[in-house]
């Protein structure tokens, strides 16, 4: 069922779990993903993001996720991750993705709040939501989002005040901040600062999103939702995964591809599970862990087939 960020991150505030963001630039990661979401019962969040428009193009992404997620028996947010122009994220929502992410974070923050509340308003003119992010997250080397890094990160760190103004000026449905995490895979343990996601989780009403999740460990993910995060971005933990089970099933060159794309599901797929279950949405696709709109759907849908 394709439903909107709204659709699943709001029960998460409330119930304080995540529901993770996996990044699926291929049909065999879309695949891994939809079954570790309906085997766990977990709602999802699934998409692409614009640094990973090279491996597999917006319009091409859309013609696999929008199905899936329409088809699936849980709900599935199609989010585009790091929207970085107007004109990707304007196409993503034209494409049918129910959910964007319009990331101004290094511009000032003047004209990130002037941007993305002019992309806030388009976007729920489709229906669809957004998300914006403070501060600014940092990118670990070789991280698909680049290398930037930092003499001092926490100047870079979400300040909760300008946190608050910022929602409510742009109207964000979801807000990333940085905390001490980065993008890809980290060299040294992450020290996140779990005093000011508190403090902005105090300070703000829309859920908050951690990105840079691969790599942390299982208590950070847990303190972390804990104390406010409700949306948990992972890629390179299941992108690692993939390779390394095709690895595994290439012993010898005479192996096809159909040889390893079963293996490659099937590692996404557990890899996804292991995070649903550490963020507690397994078990949330129900409808008591939905709101009005999702069960809405979920009954027209039931009442369609009788009619059929």
């Amino acid at each position: 069922m394709l439903v909107n960020m709204n659709e699943v991150l709001r029960p998460a505030k409330k119930e304080h779990y995540a529901v993770g963001l996996f990044n699926a630039v291929n049909l065999e990661l879309a695949r891994g993903i939809i079954a570790a979401a309906e085997s766990t019962r977990s709602p999802v969040i699934m998409g692409t993001a614009e640094v990973l428009l090279p491996y597999g193009p917006l319009e091409e992404v859309s013609y696999y996720l929008i199905p899936m997620a329409k088809k699936a028996s849980v709900p599935v947010v199609v989010h585009l991750d790091h929207g970085l122009t107007y004109d990707t994220c304007i196409k993503a929502l034209e494409l049918g993705f129910s959910s964007i992410m319009y990331d101004c974070s290094t511009d000032s923050y003047e004209e990130n709040v002037r941007k993305v509340k002019e992309m806030a308003d388009i976007a729920h003119s489709y229906g669809a939501t957004i998300e914006g992010e403070l501060g600014h997250v940092g990118d670990n080397e070789g991280s698909a989002e680049g290398s930037s890094h930092l003499a001092d990160p926490s100047q870079f760190f979400t300040d909760p005040k300008m946190a608050k103004d910022f929602v409510e000026k742009t109207g964000v449905d979801a807000l990333a901040i940085a905390v001490g995490n980065a993008h890809g895979a980290y060299k040294l343990p992450p020290k996140l600062d779990f005093e000011r996601i508190r403090t902005i989780a105090r300070t703000v009403d829309v859920p908050l999103v951690l990105h840079g999740g691969s790599g942390l460990t299982d208590n950070d993910f847990r303190q972390a939702i804990q104390d406010g995060i409700s949306k948990v971005n992972i890629f390179t933990d299941i992108n690692v995964a993939a390779v390394e089970a095709e690895f595994q099933r290439f012993s010898s060159m005479n192996k096809g591809l159909i040889d390893l794309i079963p293996a490659a599901v099937e590692a996404v797929k557990q890899e996804t599970a292991k995070k649903m279950e550490l963020f507690s949405s397994n078990g949330k696709a129900g409808t008591e862990g939905l709101t009005v709109e999702a069960i809405t759907k979920i009954v027209a849908a039931e009442v369609a087939k009788y009619l059929k």
